[in-house]
């Protein structure tokens, strides 16, 4: 009796020791000591400190979590290098071919289309011969990319809030490193995430990549995403303005009373926490359906590798039915 081969088991695997969660917490322990050294002493030598603590901190214990999780032939430099090469690529990349998108209503949508084809492409690049591709590879690979831009991006945002006319402004860069460092996971590292498991999913465990119309359909998907994450404090500011009594015509002219900006405020804070979380919600949804899709279909093709009993061969005797002479 012949059966059919299984794919082959993984090459190798990662172990998991919760290395992610003790780095946060060590991190956020030595961000909030750095913190409170540099609010005491005033010394703007510690500012980079502060910058590149709180802007990697978050992304390096995503690449923890890859490294505990992922399998096959990828090796702890290759996802170390995914994150430090696919960030600094990715952000060259992205403001290369951003410099000379027009102000309009549709720049953010832009910006999602570009910056999510430089990261795909740096996915595509580093993943070429990794074994095997599946859905669950490529969104572990996908977040470590991910991560790399978050991290650096997070880093350029931070030292444009710290730095003012008046000296350093310590209060905005904290603001501004903590709420990126929460929005991480449900930003860069879950859409690039997304588009990874595509990728790697649609090839079905094979050593190449395999075209597929749904890599396009995720590539749409996620950029439409991030452009509507990016713009989400725009459109909610709006929304706020028009329900507290602004009309149209204030704001065509350029006008937007005093008054009507206080009262609209709060109403805007809570339309964005609203609107970022559906927004997440919508990303994670559609990874989770994804895996789940490709989980699915690699159960079935492990079902299908049953024994088959070989055809007799012509010398074997046959068993003759008793109604035949």
């Amino acid at each position: 009796m012949s059966t059919i081969a299984a794919p082959p088991a993984a090459l190798a695997h990662h172990h998991r020791h919760g290395w992610w969660w003790k780095a946060l917490l060590t991190g956020l322990v030595l961000w909030g000591l750095t913190v409170w050294v540099t609010a005491v002493t005033m010394n703007s030598n510690l500012i980079p400190t502060l910058i590149l603590l709180g802007s990697f901190l978050v992304p390096f214990c995503v690449v923890l979590f890859v490294l505990e999780r992922i399998v096959g032939n990828v090796t702890t430099l290759q996802v170390i290098l995914a994150f430090l090469v696919g960030g600094i690529c990715g952000v060259l990349g992205a403001s290369l071919l951003e410099a000379d998108l027009p102000a309009n209503v549709f720049t953010y949508v832009g910006v999602g289309f570009i910056e999510e084809f430089v990261k795909g492409a740096i996915l595509v690049i580093i993943g070429w011969k990794v074994l095997p591709k599946t859905a669950r590879q490529g969104a572990l690979l996908g977040a470590a990319v991910g991560a790399g831009f978050a991290a650096f991006e997070s880093a350029g945002y931070a030292f444009n809030a710290v730095i003012t006319a008046e000296g350093f402004d310590l209060g905005t860069m904290l603001q501004t490193e903590a709420l990126r460092a929460i929005l991480t996971p449900v930003g860069h590292v879950l859409w690039t995430a997304i588009l990874g498991a595509v990728l790697f999913g649609a090839a079905r465990g094979r050593a190449r990549y395999r075209f597929s119309f749904t890599i396009i359909a995720a590539y749409v998907v996620v950029a439409l995403l991030h452009g509507l994450w990016d713009s989400m404090s725009g459109i909610t500011s709006l929304v706020a303005l028009l329900l507290t009594g602004t009309t149209i015509s204030d704001m065509r002219f350029g006008f937007i009373p005093a008054s009507s900006q206080a009262a609209a405020a709060p109403l805007g804070s809570v339309l964005y926490v609203v609107g970022v979380a559906l927004t997440a919600v919508a990303g994670i949804l559609v990874l989770w359906t994804v895996l789940r899709r490709h989980a699915k279909a690699a159960r079935v093709l492990a079902a299908g590798t049953v024994a088959v009993e070989p055809a007799p061969s012509p010398s074997q005797p046959t068993t003759q039915p008793p109604w035949t002479s």
